[in-house]
């Protein structure tokens, strides 16, 4: 398959505002890329089935977030070892997640299952 196709299929347009939602092949090519923590969000081992399945991430889950996030922006859940657990979009910023105990911190779109 041509190049260009593929690097579109890693992301879908949004019509409401115009920006990118990232699904699971783009994630998963992002990952390649870019260095950790960035575009990342890492919970705890334990939860790891539940968000696969895609529930959303709790901020008391949280273990690592890349600082620099900010609400609605799209990121990658991983786990400890930066394996891809699922795709969303931040509802708190990269510092709030880390600080905050209660309250979602990402709402999942697809879990990787």
């Amino acid at each position: 398959m041509d190049t260009a196709y593929n690097s579109i299929k890693s992301v879908t347009l949004r019509p409401t505002d115009g920006l990118f939602s990232l699904n699971v092949e783009g994630a998963k090519r992002l990952l390649k890329i870019v260095p950790k923590p960035k575009l990342r969000v890492v919970i705890q081992k334990e939860v790891s089935p539940f968000i696969r399945k895609g529930g959303n991430v709790f901020a008391k889950h949280v273990l690592e977030a890349d600082h620099e996030l900010l609400p609605k922006d799209e990121v990658i859940i991983v786990d400890n070892d930066d394996n891809i657990l699922a795709i969303g979009k931040a509802v708190l910023n990269g510092q709030e997640m880390l600080s905050f105990k209660r309250g979602v911190a990402v709402k999942v779109r697809r879990g990787v299952e």
